[in-house]
Order: C-alpha cells, then sequence, then structure tokens
C-alpha cells in the first residue's frame, strides 16, 4: 500500500535529486523509497551477493602478505629493456 509523505527538504537539494531522477529515469518517489529500504533491511552487509561475473574474475591464487609488487614490477622491467 502506498501512502503520501511531506518532507522539508533544502531546495537546492530537490532539484539536484529531481535532475538525478530524470537522468536515472525513476521517480524521485522510487529512489527515496529504495533507499529508505535499504537503510531499514534486515540484510548485513555481509549478505552483498557478488555476481557470477564478478566470480568468474576470481583467479583463486592467494598472495603472500608481504608481497612486493613494485619489487616484482621492477625486476620485470629491468628484464624486458635489457
Amino acid at each position: 500500500m502506498n501512502t503520501k509523505l511531506t518532507l522539508k527538504l533544502d531546495q537546492e537539494i530537490i532539484e539536484k535529486a529531481k535532475h538525478y531522477a530524470s537522468e536515472k529515469k525513476l521517480s524521485l518517489s522510487r529512489i527515496i523509497e529504495n533507499y529508505l529500504n535499504s537503510l531499514t533491511s534486515d540484510k548485513t552487509n555481509n549478505d552483498i551477493q557478488i555476481s557470477p561475473f564478478v566470480k568468474s574474475l576470481s583467479s583463486g591464487i592467494k598472495i603472500p602478505a608481504d608481497y612486493d609488487y613494485k619489487k616484482d614490477r621492477a625486476d620485470y622491467l629491468e628484464q624486458k629493456h635489457k
């Protein structure tokens, strides 16, 4: 059930929000509803779903905590330009 809600906001913020909503082809009401829903949702940050595409980017290789990527890169460039 939809219910009307009246808010008092700074005029400049309202204009920026309307412009943003227009660009996203969404209503300002829908954006605010989604935001409030995300604030009051029972889900925690640990419940964030990772898309299959992002999962596919993972190589599964574990990088040591003391890995010096700058030294590794410098060694690579030194060999490359010999």
